[in-house]
């Protein structure tokens, strides 16, 4: 009865090990491919995402200020016609008040 006991036992340790090896070895694994996706990311040469957001904020606060630009030109250049034109004739002058 003994012996069987020391067999199982000797099992018992055997499975343990095997066990610590095969965690030690996922370990091992997972650092190894962790790394070289962390040197491919390097690599690629990847914005981070503050700078993305910051790059973002810009861009939208560049496109607002030209559709406020573009809605003055406009209001400039309608200004600018109706000074042009006489009154009554209908025909536009130049800037310096002669028909065209």
């Amino acid at each position: 009865m003994q012996s069987n006991n020391r067999i199982f036992e000797d099992a018992a340790r055997l499975a343990e090990g095997a066990m610590g090896t095969a965690v030690a070895f996922k370990r091992e694994i997972e650092a190894l491919v962790r790394a070289q996706l962390e040197r491919i990311l390097a690599g690629m040469d990847l914005v981070k995402r503050d700078e993305f957001e910051a790059a973002r904020e810009m861009a939208v606060n560049a496109r607002a200020e030209q559709e406020k630009l573009a809605e003055r030109v406009a209001a400039l250049e309608a200004a600018r016609t109706e000074e042009t034109k006489p009154a009554g004739t209908g025909k536009p002058r130049t800037p310096g008040g002669e028909p065209a």
